[in-house]
């Protein structure tokens, strides 16, 4: 009538959403005879993607029907922040067109989303400013990355003369 003894349990643990779960045996023992032990596994989802709990409930079982049971819980997170990839740092004349290229993101546990602020920093004359492009990777569990570009605008280019009079010669007495 005696029910069997867990001799090992797993301990509760957490983990990183990325990383393979250990999902040790659990051990028992009973005072007349073997024990078989059943493992269930029930995961319960997190408030993001890559946040949820397994528990996993060990039945141990005699052979005349007593059984014990014992639980773990395994608590995944998601504590890592996207790699985010995004454009050099350039210089342009002020005439050209800007190129503007996009940033790109991975994360180890689900979707990402990046947003791009920009910033305008007036320079010396009209035709020099720098750009300043902030690209802020966020997964779903809220941890993110950030990385700026800079965009340095100059105005290297002389003048053009658009029309020039032409060369004449002249008495001293007329007037100019």
């Amino acid at each position: 009538t005696t029910a069997p003894e867990f001799t090992s349990i797993p301990a509760d643990y957490t983990s990183e959403c990325s990383d393979d779960l250990i999902l040790d045996d659990a051990t028992a023992s009973d005072n007349c005879g073997d024990v078989t032990i059943d493992v269930s596994s029930e995961t319960i989802a997190g408030d993001a993607a890559g946040n949820y709990t397994v528990v996993r409930t060990f039945t141990a079982t005699d052979d005349a029907g007593n059984s014990t049971s014992a639980t773990q819980t395994i608590t995944v997170q998601d504590t890592t922040a996207p790699e985010l990839t995004i454009p050099a740092d350039y210089t342009s004349e002020c005439s050209d067109e800007l190129v503007m290229d996009a940033a790109s993101a991975s994360d180890n546990c689900g979707e990402v989303t990046i947003e791009v602020s920009s910033e305008t920093i007036a320079g010396d004359c009209a035709g020099n400013y720098t750009v300043v492009r902030t690209f802020t990777a966020t997964d779903d569990c809220g941890n993110s990355a950030s990385a700026t570009q800079t965009i340095t605008v100059q105005d290297t280019t002389a003048p053009e003369f658009t029309s020039v009079p032409a060369d004449y010669t002249s008495e001293c007495s007329d007037d100019l």
